[in-house]
């Protein structure tokens, strides 16, 4: 197939599949229909069926990747436009959102140590709970392993992206401020795309907590990290 058709199916496929997972998300709302899991399992199933390779893909997913970092930034717009929640829960906003990442940080560790795992395993998990950026140079800094960083980031926040506005609802926290902190912290970038679509207060506030959790996951990394090894 010639380069520039094959760059067109695969981004064409990839942008319909992901439409049509995210009808079916919309119109049901259920947990296990995750628009993430569900589009990759798709794209995945068409590929091997028409025996194309990973690297017949990888042109038309660069090309993809692109987008994400104005994306990144345009979630500053609907930040922008709920100020004023900013500005009247600053105090819970980073109290909750420090407590969050460090809570995470220290349960990861914990599990590792009780697993019995070596020393760079530990440090690869225990910053999941953020983007990859964040993760893999804090994995870097303390001798974990960056591509399995990036693996236990991705699972975390395909695991929370898939179960957090359920367990939210099931929770009875309905607060768009609180639902939309709590997916930003825990399931980073596909915690903060579910907020979107519950709401732009919940965007908003799950963009913040996102870079937020990064930040500060940064910051306690040296603190905790010597009593978790």
């Amino acid at each position: 197939m010639n380069n520039y058709l094959l760059l067109l199916f695969t981004v064409s496929l990839t942008i319909g599949v992901y439409a049509a997972c995210r009808a079916l998300y919309l119109k049901y709302t259920h947990p296990l229909l995750n628009i993430v899991v569900l589009s990759a399992a798709a794209i995945i199933a068409v590929l091997a069926a028409l025996g194309l390779p990973y690297e017949a893909y990888a042109p038309g997913k660069e090309l993809m990747t692109i987008l994400l970092g104005p994306a990144t930034v345009a979630l500053a717009v609907p930040l922008y436009r709920n100020r004023d929640l900013l500005m009247r829960y600053a105090p819970a906003i980073l109290l909750s959102v420090t407590a969050g990442s460090a809570i995470s940080m220290v349960i990861a560790g914990l599990i590792a140590l009780a697993g019995g795992l070596p020393k760079d395993i530990i440090v690869s998990i225990v910053p999941k709970g953020v983007s990859i950026p964040f993760a893999v140079d804090i994995s870097k800094m303390y001798g974990g392993e960056p591509a399995l960083t990036a693996a236990f980031v991705v699972a975390t926040g395909t695991f929370g992206g898939t179960i957090g506005t359920w367990l939210l609802t099931r929770l009875g926290i309905d607060d768009a401020v609180a639902r939309g902190l709590a997916l930003g912290t825990a399931a980073h970038a596909q915690g903060t795309a579910m907020a979107l679509m519950e709401g732009e207060r919940q965007g908003s506030m799950a963009g913040l907590a996102m870079i937020l959790a990064g930040i500060l996951t940064a910051a306690l990394a040296p603190l905790l990290l010597p009593y978790l090894l």
